[in-house]
């Protein structure tokens, strides 16, 4: 069975930055458009940025201009480059095939303080 795990999260001040990072055990990735979403306390889990096999990439509009979402096939790794960080963004943060059937991993938490 594939596993995801993703991992970066931390707690950091408004306007820092981080880099999350996943890796999938198997091939899941290959061909497949792969997300970053993001669960925040008592609110449903939100896709806030995808990328496609080619390397096309989706953000939602309350992160556009400040994440970059990045894959490493070679890796099976996708990485969400998260800059000018807001309290808003706090969140558990996953990584999951858009249009495929996986596991959800545990994600990563990042916690933004004001």
């Amino acid at each position: 069975q594939v596993q995801l795990v993703e991992s970066g999260g931390g707690l950091v001040q408004a306007g820092e930055s981080l880099r999350l990072s996943c890796t999938a055990s198997g091939s899941i990735f290959n061909g497949n458009t792969v997300g970053w979403y993001r669960q925040a306390p008592g609110k449903q889990r939100e896709l806030v940025a995808s990328i496609t096999s080619v390397g096309s990439t989706v953000y939602s509009d309350s992160v556009k201009g400040r994440f970059t979402i990045s894959r490493d096939n070679a890796r099976n790794t996708v990485y969400l480059q998260m800059n000018s960080l807001k309290p808003e963004d706090t969140a558990v943060y996953y990584c999951h095939p858009v249009y495929a059937s996986a596991v959800w991993g545990q994600g990563t938490q990042v916690t933004v303080s004001s």
